[in-house]
């Protein structure tokens, strides 16, 4: 291979690299779009909750797991909107690798927070409608759905490959 036909691979190898980076940088970005509305919709729910005349009559334990949803629904999102509010920040990207690496994480921790959220969530809903085993059952039921499908089965099929 004489310099020439190196020169032209080299930019070219750059460029295929660039475009895969922006691709998947652009899909993180589209998976985030869609935890964040499911994480607002969450909190939305439970900011409009206390303000309900009947809040006031519900069990302390309720309250609690209350707080406990409400806590872990708003850090989801802020964890969630890090990597935005950080790309915002440092417009333009220097380092597409360690935003990716960054944003990952932020997604990931903002991923437990909402798991613990939507079951926490599960368990002061269904408390409400029906009698406390019946809300355990459920909350386990969604818990476990969760862990599996959401972090499990993942970690699985990624082992797999």
């Amino acid at each position: 291979m004489n310099e020439t036909e190196k020169d032209n691979k080299s930019p070219r190898v750059s460029e295929d690299k660039n475009a895969t980076d922006g691709r998947s940088l652009n899909d993180m970005l589209q998976e985030l779009r869609i935890l964040l509305q499911g994480a607002q919709v969450l909190t939305a729910f439970l900011v409009v909750l206390p303000f309900n005349q009947s809040f006031e009559d519900i069990h302390t334990f309720e309250k609690w797991v209350f707080i406990a949803t409400f806590m872990c629904s708003v850090i989801s999102l802020v964890f969630f909107s890090a990597p935005a509010a950080h790309h915002r920040l440092i417009r333009t990207l220097i380092h597409r690798v360690t935003f990716k690496v960054f944003a990952t994480r932020m997604i990931l921790v903002g991923l437990v927070f909402l798991s613990l959220a939507l079951i926490l969530v599960t368990q002061l809903v269904v408390w409400q409608v029906m009698e406390t085993t019946a809300s355990i059952f459920v909350t386990v039921f969604v818990g476990v759905l969760i862990v599996i499908v959401w972090w499990v089965f993942p970690v699985y099929l990624k082992r797999k490959v």
